[in-house]
């Protein structure tokens, strides 16, 4: 069954809340292992640079990506307990990896292994984020997609977003326990 979700169709600064549906076609889209995806985004996570792969891959013009919330690639799948330790890791000044369900404008999806970073200003106060992405490996992806998939279950059958978000995460750090290893600890190894 195919799955409607909003998309911004308007370019830049100038988006407004137009939408349309963008219907998920199940097709993956990938990029050479030797690509970089590079995004900048301010410290409320709208785009301020994409470079010519993240564009290509994510099918998006320049104009529609500067200005957008970097949300705009988010697959509907991803659960957003991942978000969740992503941004409080990145509010706390530390860097994160992360393996990443993303979509581009057609509807179609892709898999990145992301690493994050804040950039700091002169006065050390988080000004930014940074992000490289590379092809993740087929393993790492068939790793994490059931993982993603139960956590993205838990949140949809909650009563509510906060619960959903709440349990999901509980089930994050369930599995990292069950496993004996921290989330960093779990994520470099699907990279081997």
């Amino acid at each position: 069954m195919l799955k409607l979700i909003p998309f911004c169709s308007k370019p830049g600064p100038l988006r407004q809340k137009l939408h349309t549906h963008v219907a998920l076609t199940g097709v993956e889209r990938t990029f050479a292992p030797s690509d970089i995806i590079v995004s900048k985004t301010d410290p409320k996570g709208v785009i301020t640079y994409a470079n010519k792969i993240f564009l290509d891959v994510a099918q998006l013009t320049e104009r529609q990506a500067i200005g957008a919330a970097h949300s705009i690639v988010r697959h509907p799948d991803m659960p957003r307990a991942v978000f969740a330790l992503l941004w409080s890791r990145l509010q706390a000044g530390q860097e994160i990896f992360a393996y990443v369900l993303n979509m581009a404008s057609s509807g179609d999806h892709y898999w990145v292994h992301a690493h994050v970073t804040p950039t700091f200003g002169a006065d050390d106060q988080i000004i930014g984020y940074h992000s490289n992405r590379r092809v993740p490996t087929r393993s790492a992806v068939d790793a994490i997609a059931p993982i993603y998939r139960e956590l993205k279950a838990i949140e949809d059958r909650a009563a509510n977003r906060a619960d959903g978000l709440k349990n999901s995460v509980e089930r994050l750090h369930a599995i990292l326990r069950n496993v004996g290893v921290s989330y960093d600890q779990y994520v470099f190894s699907l990279a081997s």
